[in-house]
């Protein structure tokens, strides 16, 4: 919002569309919505505001941890799956939710997802997973994966590690259905609401989804959050945003 030929109000309605519409919106349709004069400044203007859905001092995950990864676009010939290591035509993203027990009114025992922190990653190794771990997941937390080999003793370091080892594919959501479910509604707003999305610029996306699930039960919240967290945000110039993000 700093220095932008954009008047304030039109800041302040994109942001509420931003934080409240349901499916989130499109360049395209915010520009739209704003009479705006193209796409671009559409574009530009959501990427400031996903600039500032990121609060530097949030406290990490606690508690119990699904974590899991999943490759986003693509498809492309050669390898797949977590082998397979970021290029122009997928990403690899490390995701980890927070999972809250508690009992229906039947008694019975339940759990839902709580927080979530997504990160896009060159690969799926232990150190990789490591560094994950260690910047959004709080010591002392009980991670729960599946047997893949990067969840190794040297990534879970500080940890109580529960793995469970699946024979086939199909069964991988028994072991971590929340982090799946995230998965499977991120592909589905990526492809749905912006029509896919380019890697160079996916860790953006990937900072508003987090921040939109984080907030999916407190919409005006999440509103107002976001123009607190804005106003500290140093300016973000596009010559800057097209420039970082060069593969």
């Amino acid at each position: 919002m700093h220095r932008s030929h954009i008047p304030i109000r039109e800041w302040f309605w994109a942001a509420y569309l931003v934080a409240t519409h349901t499916p989130g919106i499109s360049a395209a349709q915010l520009q739209r919505q704003l009479g705006i004069g193209s796409d671009t400044t559409a574009w530009h203007m959501l990427h400031r505001l996903r600039k500032g859905m990121v609060n530097e001092t949030r406290s990490p995950l606690s508690g119990l941890i699904e974590a899991d990864e999943s490759t986003i676009g693509g498809p492309a010939k050669g390898k797949r799956g977590r082998g397979v290591t970021a290029a122009k035509h997928k990403s690899l993203v490390i995701g980890a939710v927070e999972v809250i027990a508690y009992e229906n009114k039947q008694g019975k025992r339940c759990e839902r997802a709580g927080r979530l922190r997504l990160s896009t990653v060159e690969n799926a190794g232990a150190v990789t997973i490591r560094d994950f771990l260690a910047r959004n997941v709080e010591a002392g937390s009980t991670v729960r994966t599946d047997g893949w080999p990067g969840y190794s003793d040297e990534a879970l370091v500080g940890y109580t590690h529960r793995v469970r080892v699946v024979r086939t594919p199909e069964r991988a959501h028994q072991v971590a259905p929340h982090v799946h479910r995230v998965f499977s509604n991120l592909k589905a707003w990526l492809n749905g609401t912006h029509h896919g999305v380019e890697p160079r610029y996916l860790q953006r996306y990937l900072d508003e989804f987090v921040f939109r699930f984080n907030r999916r039960n407190t919409p005006m919240a999440a509103f107002q959050t976001l123009l607190g967290i804005s106003t500290q945000k140093a300016p973000l110039p596009l010559r800057d945003l097209v420039v970082l993000s060069q593969p």
